[in-house]
């Protein structure tokens, strides 16, 4: 990923939303050629030369100051997730501090995941990995993939990739393009703050090129973090579901749980309720061995 190249996007992509009268800016109705704002009118809004923003947006002003950022961020109407985007694209952190080739799941974190039991829970890493799942996650999410495959880094699951390539998951979700969107403004809003990671840009990369739903989507330079949302599934076992997830951060670097929970007494709640005893069941009888006579 090309952080200068970044930054240049996704500020090109806010000043093209904004039309003069949007910010208070007179319209004489003058043919432009390009939409949005220009360079020299947004500068102008934000208090700095139209040299200096143009510096800027092709990334060669890496000390813009907390003010500069402030009142750019104000004339482009960016919100929390959109500022924290800025802020990270014009100041990335040095690659010596980024360069983490693996992620360790802690023995704790697993033991969490797993009490949750009857309700879906998993841990994404930094590059939406699954590095854990509880059995009721694995049978609502992926249970056409083998059950242990988090715990081998080479064939990994990872989430991302899973939504956008692998049909059983595009099925699972009724709003299939809504939830496309979210994914991939989560997806940008990391790919901010880590830069360097290498493993990230192939992944990005991989999605470009192998799905017309993410480049699309991708373009688009939307940065929106995931923290909690209601969604309909439509599960091959026990049919329709309304979960809601709520995602928490870990300390450690990136990653994060996803839980997932049922509006208590409702037909979700029984169906969720079926779907973790089969789990249970088919877990069980993966570790009974077979009695030979």
């Amino acid at each position: 990923m090309d952080h200068h190249s970044d930054l240049g996007e996704f500020l090109r992509s806010r000043r093209a939303r904004l039309r003069p009268e949007n910010v208070g800016l007179v319209d004489y109705g003058e043919r432009r050629r390009v939409p949005g704002l220009r360079r020299e009118e947004l500068a102008q809004l934000a208090g700095v030369s139209a040299g200096y923003y143009t510096r800027l947006e092709q990334g060669q002003s890496p000390n813009a100051s907390d003010s500069v950022l402030d009142a750019i961020a104000r004339v482009l109407r960016l919100d929390d997730d959109e500022r924290a985007h800025l802020y990270a694209l014009t100041r990335p952190v040095p690659s010596a501090r980024r360069r983490v080739w693996s992620e360790r799941l802690r023995p704790g974190v697993r033991a969490m995941i797993e009490a949750f039991a009857n309700v879906p829970a998993l841990v994404l890493g930094r590059r939406t990995d699954v590095l854990a799942w509880n059995g009721t996650a694995h049978a609502l999410l992926a249970g056409h993939l083998d059950f242990g495959a988090p715990e081998r880094a080479a064939d990994r699951p990872n989430w991302a990739r899973l939504f956008f390539l692998d049909p059983h998951v595009r099925e699972l979700f009724t709003d299939w393009e809504r939830k496309a969107r979210d994914t991939v403004a989560d997806l940008r809003l990391i790919a901010g703050r880590y830069p360097d990671d290498l493993r990230l840009a192939e992944l990005i990369g991989e999605l470009t090129m192998r799905s017309p739903d993410f480049a699309g989507l991708w373009s688009a330079q939307s940065v929106r973090g995931c923290a909690s949302h209601t969604r309909e599934y439509r599960h091959p076992v026990v049919g329709a579901l309304t979960l809601s997830d709520e995602l928490m951060r870990l300390p450690d670097e990136g990653q994060r749980v996803v839980v997932f929970t049922p509006e208590p007494g409702s037909s979700s709640e029984a169906a969720l309720r079926l779907l973790s005893d089969l789990s249970a069941e088919r877990h069980e009888l993966r570790r009974v061995r077979p009695v030979r006579d």
